[in-house]
């Protein structure tokens, strides 16, 4: 990053962690600390930050015993390195001291909850092109590319398009598809350059309730979010309702309290169908803002954004949860400073958590769609730590999902939250 902002904060290794903040402990004997296998990748991060306060502060814990934390969520698991939502990637986010984990939620064709990043994305996060009798089923099966003509080859497999004992046979993969291939082998083999195949051989998908299980057995709280269909509802008579009601019945039956848990969902609908029918889980559940999808929406406008920051809080919405661009903006010196954005829904009283770090590929070329806001800034690996660093200190995030927990979990033992 050319031009730092350093918070006079960041040279203190602790700090007295606010009431506010998820990941708060008070370190009594009713909250034992679990530890964390972080790996390297904190540590190199560290080491390629420019020199500054924030990196004296963090340099300072390399050698500390680093323990879970609620602050740290695993956006999909673990998904740089581990296919997402399998169980595989969910252990390593739980070992990397993820305190949170994500499930997001879909449905089957006969109704099933599973965990599946969209409920149409089997043909880019499975092996179900491989196994000729699904890969018949799917929506729309694959069409090889012409490059001649300049067609990219498709697929679009979905949940809704198999049963739950179909989907249990499946295997999960890296995210990632070939669009210029010609077979079905060629376009499986889509992982981005900046991630890796080496821990997606075997990848175990999960439902629903499977993870409910898993999570509940490591101690570690829980965000599913009620994915959007791409199906029309009602689905054989399953109304939006529905499915709302038995993302949160699931817990219910496993005896998870509602404290334990954070329900997202991109639809405000449906957190008001939570505020109006399960209050106890609607204190928690977080509305995943895509309104920078929205025609003109600018961060540092309010007039751009519909509903309000304190109409969604007098709405009875808790939690917020933007991606990493939409709070964060450029000053005249270049200085990483909050938007708008983060300052309303700070005055409003919404808690921000944000989405997702880790998610970027190399920095060097300016960190791409989720440091959208901040690119002239952005030029090295290090960087991620000063945005973190920023949206924690400045901005007052609750948690931050991450692609890599174990960067989120460095940060907030070192910092002490």
């Amino acid at each position: 990053m050319r031009t730092k902002q350093i918070s006079l904060s960041a040279i203190l290794i602790t700090f007295t962690c606010s009431a506010l903040l998820i990941g708060c402990h008070d370190n009594s004997e009713n909250e034992p600390k679990v530890p964390a296998q972080l790996g390297p990748r904190p540590f190199f991060l560290v080491n390629q930050m420019q020199d500054s306060e924030l990196k004296t502060a963090l340099e300072q814990c390399s050698d500390h015993s680093f323990y879970r934390t609620d602050f740290s969520i695993g956006h999909r698991g673990a998904a740089m390195q581990f296919a997402e939502h399998t169980k595989e990637s969910y252990q390593a986010a739980i070992d990397s001291g993820a305190g949170i984990v994500e499930c997001d939620v879909t449905f089957t064709a006969d109704k099933a909850l599973v965990c599946r990043h969209s409920q149409c994305d089997l043909a880019t996060t499975t092996n179900i092109l491989s196994i000729p009798e699904l890969a018949n089923q799917c929506s729309a099966p694959f069409t090889p590319a012409d490059p001649t003509n300049g067609i990219q080859a498709i697929a679009k497999c979905c949940t809704s398009d198999i049963t739950l004992a179909q989907f249990k046979t499946l295997k999960g993969k890296m995210d990632g598809v070939n669009p210029d291939a010609t077979t079905v082998e060629e376009y499986m083999a889509g992982t981005a350059d900046w991630r890796t195949d080496l821990y997606s051989g075997n990848g175990t998908l999960m439902t629903h309730a499977q993870s409910i299980e898993m999570f509940k057995t490591a101690g570690v709280k829980m965000t599913p979010e009620l994915k959007s269909p791409e199906v029309q509802m009602p689905f054989d008579g399953f109304t939006q309702e529905e499915y709302a009601q038995k993302m949160l019945d699931e817990y219910i039956a496993a005896d998870v309290p509602p404290s334990q848990v954070f329900p997202q969902s991109f639809e405000l609908e449906d957190i008001q169908y939570w505020i109006a029918n399960s209050p106890e889980f609607a204190n928690q559940a977080v509305f995943l803002d895509d309104r920078y999808d929205d025609a003109g929406f600018d961060p540092q406008n309010p007039e751009t954004w519909s509903p309000s920051m304190d109409e969604l809080k007098n709405q009875g919405v808790e939690y917020i949860a933007p991606p990493l661009w939409v709070l964060v903006t450029l000053d005249n010196e270049h200085k990483l400073v909050p938007s708008e954005y983060a300052k309303a829904a700070n005055i409003a009283q919404l808690n921000i958590i944000t989405w997702t770090l880790e998610r970027s590929g190399l920095l060097i070329n300016g960190g791409g769609w989720y440091y959208q806001s901040i690119t002239d800034a952005i030029d090295n690996e290090g960087d991620a730590f000063e945005l973190l660093d920023m949206l924690t200190k400045d901005v007052g995030v609750k948690g931050v999902f991450s692609d890599w927990p174990a960067t989120v979990t460095y940060y907030a033992n070192c910092i002490g939250i």
